[in-house]
């Protein structure tokens, strides 16, 4: 198993005078699901996107370690896979056109006999080749799904990851998290009941809401 771990060390986060959470310290190793929970505007996307590099918090540190070496920040974005909501696609490109375009970006080497594992294993094998607009939000999230896991990252980050998904698409979302949970560390956002059953352990935004 990959040993990724991620520590927070006195994170605190405020807009403005706004206080968002503050004195967040955690450990947080591969091989277990994390939940991040709390009421609408509570922080759990801040926090998520804190965890990712993609803002800073206001004080404190996030440290991300592989196999004991600490990684900078500019490399994060190489162990990490994100799914959240406010990820942007092409509609005018198909399912697949999208998750080429994406690991060009990202300089991931496109391996497509993984990703049409992944359409089959999201019953979209058969629609790889449709434009993104024809998709339904559901099927859209899943695509999502895919475009986290495609070079088969150490952390895993889901923002809401079962947001516009039928029972049937949870269920199959849920068996692919708890299966990259045994190499990788999963941490998810979201106030899902079926989402936060997954996690080992919780972090509940709203006891963080005062300097302690």
């Amino acid at each position: 198993m990959s040993e990724y771990n991620l520590a927070l060390e006195n994170v605190s986060k405020t807009f403005g005078r706004r206080l968002i959470f503050c004195d967040l310290n955690f450990v947080l190793n591969s091989g277990c699901i994390y939940g991040i929970a709390g009421p609408n505007g509570s922080g759990k996307s801040t926090l998520a996107k804190i965890l990712c590099g993609l803002i800073s918090p206001t004080s404190g540190k996030v440290i991300h370690t592989f196999q004991s070496n600490t990684i900078t920040r500019e490399r994060i974005h190489n162990h990490i896979g994100f799914l959240s909501p406010y990820l942007f696609l092409y509609d005018e490109f198909t399912a697949e056109e999208n998750l080429i375009y994406f690991a060009k970006i990202r300089g991931i080497n496109f391996d497509k006999d993984k990703v049409d594992s992944l359409f089959d294993k999201l019953n979209l094998l058969d629609r790889k080749n449709d434009l993104l607009r024809e998709y339904s939000s559901g099927m859209k999230q899943r695509i999502k799904l895919i475009f986290a896991l495609l070079h088969s990252p150490q952390l895993l980050i889901y923002d809401e990851p079962t947001a516009n998904l039928d029972n049937e698409g949870k269920e199959i979302f849920y068996e692919i998290i708890r299966q990259q949970s045994v190499d990788s560390l999963v941490i998810i956002a979201s106030n899902e009941n079926g989402d936060l059953n997954l996690c080992s352990e919780v972090i509940q935004l709203k006891n963080y809401k005062e300097k302690k």
